[in-house]
C-alpha cells in the first residue's frame, strides 16, 4: 500500500494498531510507521503515540516501551501533552526516576503544561523509593500551579510517611484528603493503623476510623485486627471488646492476632 503511494488513514491506523496489539505484535507497527515516516503521510500522532505505547505498558513490557518512546522523541512523533505524560509514566514505571524528570523538563521547555497525573507519578514514584522530601515537594509544587492532587496522591503520601514512622504527617494527609472530598484507600489507612497500634495510639487510630466511617469508607479484617491488637497491647479491654463486636456485626471472620488479644485481656 505505501510502495504504491496509497498512504494510510485515521481508520486504516486505528484496525492496524488493534489488529496488532491483539497479535502482539505492536513492535511491527512501529517499523511501519517508520516506513511512512517522511513520506506524504500524516500519520494520526495521538493513535500512534497512545495505542502503541499504553499496549506495551499494559502488557508490563515497559522497557520496551521506554526504547520505542525514545525512538519517537527522535523522530518528532511526539508532539503532545499526552505523549510526554506517557513517556514519564513508562520511566517511572521502571524506577527511572531521573530519566522521568528530564523527559518532564523538557516537556516545559516546549511550551507543554504539566498535569496532575504526571506530578502524582513524580509522587508515587518518589514514595516508592521511601523519597518523601522530594515526594511532598512535587505536592508542594503541584498545588503552586493550580493543579489539584487526587486520592491516589495522598494515599501514595499516607503509604510511605506511615512506613517511615512519621505518622503525624500521615496523619495530616489523611485529614486533607477527607477536607477535600475523597476517601483514602483501605491499604493506606490499614499501614498508618498498622503503626499507630504499634506505637501504642490505638485510641487515635480508633477515632480516625470513626471519622472515616462517616465519609463512606470501607473497612476490611485487616483494619479491625490491628485496632483490637492495639487496644490489646495497652490492655485496653473496653476497646478491644468494642472493636470486636463491630467485627462480628460486619460479618468479619478474627483472625489469630483477634483472638489472642480476646485471651490476654
Amino acid at each position: 500500500m505505501i510502495e504504491t503511494r496509497i498512504y494510510p488513514n485515521e481508520v486504516t491506523v486505528r484496525i492496524m494498531v488493534s489488529a496488532l496489539y491483539k497479535e502482539g505484535k505492536l513492535k511491527k507497527f512501529l517499523d511501519i510507521v517508520d516506513r511512512m515516516h517522511g513520506k506524504r503521510c500524516s500519520v494520526p500522532r495521538l493513535i500512534v503515540n497512545t495505542c502503541l505505547v499504553y499496549g506495551m505498558v499494559e502488557e508490563e513490557r515497559v522497557e520496551d516501551a521506554a526504547v520505542l518512546l525514545k525512538r519517537m522523541l527522535q523522530k518528532n512523533m511526539i508532539l503532545d501533552t499526552i505523549s510526554y505524560s506517557l513517556v514519564v509514566f513508562a520511566k517511572v514505571k521502571i524506577g527511572n526516576l531521573d530519566a522521568a524528570k528530564e523527559i518532564y523538563e523538557e516537556m516545559l521547555k516546549r511550551g507543554f503544561e504539566g498535569n496532575a497525573f504526571v506530578y502524582s507519578l513524580f509522587i508515587g514514584g518518589y514514595c516508592e523509593k521511601g523519597r518523601i522530601e522530594e515526594a511532598v515537594g512535587f505536592l508542594e509544587e503541584m498545588e503552586n500551579v493550580d493543579l489539584k492532587p487526587y486520592d491516589e496522591t495522598f494515599n501514595h503520601l499516607i503509604k510511605v510517611c506511615s512506613k517511615a514512622g512519621r505518622l503525624e504527617a500521615s496523619l495530616k494527609f489523611c485529614k486533607r484528603m477527607i477536607t477535600m472530598g475523597f476517601v483514602p484507600s483501605c491499604s493506606a489507612i490499614n499501614e498508618m493503623f498498622s503503626k499507630l497500634c504499634e506505637n501504642g495510639d490505638a485510641k487515635r487510630a480508633d477515632e480516625t476510623l470513626t471519622v472515616l466511617l462517616d465519609k463512606g469508607f470501607v473497612p476490611d479484617e485487616s483494619t479491625y485486627s490491628y485496632l483490637v491488637t492495639g487496644y490489646g497491647k495497652v490492655g485496653d479491654v473496653e476497646g478491644v471488646l468494642k472493636l470486636y463486636f463491630e467485627m462480628e456485626q460486619k460479618l468479619f471472620m478474627p483472625d489469630s492476632l483477634v483472638f489472642t488479644s480476646l485471651i490476654i485481656i
